[in-house]
């Protein structure tokens, strides 16, 4: 299936919660309103005809101009076929629905989302930093993160 008819489905079922698309870039894409992620990738799943049953990659984004991003990289070993979505949120409310029960794989991918860049996965069931402690200050892949000089008492070498 093209990337103009995995569009065109989507488009039909989901309407205009499709917000954007770039369907002849080397990586095809299409943006998707934040609150419609699970839905969209159920159906991305689920729908016979597409059956992305593979999520590879998910990714965190600071686009610098009050927003976040979450980009997912979707394929289908059944069928052959590739999409990349995107979604974005304002970083000062960064919601996005989870979709780590319609890929296993999202739930450590929304996790480092999350610590790295602070985005609030909603439904997710484990939610918790992955890779900075717990109590540690930010969120380190975002465009204005500071390194904090001292952490618990000790000077950061940066």
């Amino acid at each position: 299936m093209t990337p103009q008819e995995i569009h065109d489905k989507l488009k039909s079922k989901f309407g205009d919660d499709l917000v954007e698309a770039k369907l002849d870039a080397p990586q095809p894409w299409i943006r998707l309103a934040p609150n419609k992620t699970k839905s969209v990738a159920f159906f991305l799943r689920d729908e016979s005809s597409l059956q992305f049953d593979y999520m590879s990659c998910l990714s965190g984004v600071d686009y610098n101009d009050g927003n976040l991003g979450v980009v997912y990289h979707l394929f289908s070993m059944v069928r052959k076929h590739k999409i990349v979505l995107k979604t974005s949120c304002p970083k000062d409310n960064p919601h996005v629905q989870s979709v780590s029960e319609v890929w296993g794989t999202a739930n450590w991918h929304e996790r480092e989302a999350y610590d790295m860049f602070g985005i609030q996965f909603e439904e997710h069931p484990d939610l918790r930093r992955i890779l900075c402690p717990d109590d540690y200050p930010g969120f380190p892949l975002r465009k204005d993160f500071k390194v904090p000089e001292f952490y618990n008492g000790m000077k950061v070498p940066y």
